[in-house]
């Protein structure tokens, strides 16, 4: 079981670049999410993956030198939510059917990508840490600042839009 989840569903083991393959697998569940309850439920389901990550990274890294394989992508599962969060909620907010917010997805997913592969501030100084708190917060960093891209990218659109 916990091998299943930390490799999502084994989408970590497809190549090339199985962080890339973690993020889109983790792009249908995230719309069933919201379709069955908003930004809430995607944001409860967010903590509960990260619960559920921390242990099955732990249970899969265990004894191993390599304390983020490759093939471990729960992480980017977590991230990736975590960056799609505003527009879910702004799909509920505006009334709109999210896949109509579909270059808020985009820039969510392009972004967390960027931010997990750069590692820029904190992503970098979680990453360092390691074990599994440092595999899943890197991530956890990375998605909150790409959602945070997200939202300045939004209103600037909106503001366009308004002009």
């Amino acid at each position: 079981m916990s091998r299943l989840i930390a490799t999502w569903f084994y989408s970590g083991y497809l190549k090339p670049a199985p962080g890339t393959w973690g993020s889109l697998a983790a792009l249908p569940f995230a719309y069933v999410l919201h379709l069955l309850g908003g930004p809430w439920l995607l944001l409860l389901a967010t903590l509960a993956i990260f619960a559920l990550g921390y242990w099955a990274t732990g249970r899969e890294t265990a004894g191993k030198a390599d304390h983020d394989p490759s093939e471990i992508v729960v992480d980017e599962v977590v991230g990736q939510w975590l960056a799609l969060w505003p527009v879910s909620y702004g799909a509920v907010f505006a009334g709109a059917d999210v896949l109509r917010l579909w270059p808020g997805i985009l820039a969510a997913f392009l972004f967390f990508r960027l931010f997990d592969i750069w590692k820029p501030g904190p992503v970098g100084w979680a990453d360092r840490k390691g074990g599994p708190m440092g595999v899943m917060l890197d991530d956890v960093f990375a998605g909150i600042a790409a959602g945070g891209v997200v939202i300045v990218l939004a209103a600037l659109a909106h503001l366009v839009l308004l002009a």
